[in-house]
């Protein structure tokens, strides 16, 4: 087993988190996307959407954070990572895309260059924009972990689940550019709890054999 992967991707971090929990250990390629190595022809091979993460299982290729983790929980099902029962994952699942598709993209990498190189935004308005989207993803992903009666230690419960690998990676990025987390006490709580982890410390961007 092979992952592409890099050290600040939250992609890659959900991944990561993922293969740590189920105890899975792969062979890690940094792909360094401030160098571009995502569009060399020989990544573009292997994933064409040119994005990491990219998870090579034997002769198989899995993209895009979400399908590879749920190939994970499906190909190793000793350490779920979504409940049993339908409405309930339903749930994690609303919460983990909650991140994955209405929060992250819009802070990403290509997202930001493009606000930078194409509509000249100032950094100050780059920060605004960051925060912006950030706060108001956080303000309603901790309003649904205030009302539901299956927000435990974690998401959803006593153990960690996709919910979690999707929102820790977010909240590093959070602190990373500044954002007060003060109005999320949930997800502050949440992520406390996750950072005493082992699979959650041996994720963190800081412990990538790639992290600068």
């Amino acid at each position: 087993m092979k992952l592409y992967t890099y050290w600040r991707s939250s992609a890659s971090y959900r991944v990561r988190i993922a293969l740590a929990l189920k105890g899975l250990k792969p062979d890690v390629i940094p792909v360094n996307l401030l160098k571009n190595a995502q569009k060399t022809a020989e990544y573009a091979k292997l994933n064409p959407e040119k994005r990491v993460p990219a998870l090579a299982d034997g002769d198989h290729v899995m993209t895009q954070s979400l399908a590879i983790i749920e190939y994970l929980d499906e190909m190793y099902p000793a350490i779920p990572l979504l409940p049993l029962v339908p409405h309930e994952r339903a749930r994690v699942r609303a919460l983990a895309l909650a991140v994955a598709c209405d929060i992250a993209p819009l802070n990403n990498l290509t997202t930001l260059h493009y606000l930078t190189q194409e509509f000249g935004v100032t950094e100050e308005q780059k920060q605004g924009w960051i925060r912006h989207w950030m706060e108001s993803g956080f303000a309603a992903f901790e309003e649904q972990l205030s009302q539901s009666p299956h927000t435990g230690r974690f998401c959803h419960g006593a153990t960690p689940t996709m919910a979690d690998c999707c929102l820790i990676p977010q909240v590093y990025n959070a602190r990373r550019f500044h954002v007060n987390l003060d109005a999320y006490p949930n997800i502050v709580r949440i992520d406390a709890a996750c950072a005493a982890l082992p699979a959650f410390i041996a994720a963190h961007p800081a412990n990538q054999p790639d992290a600068a």
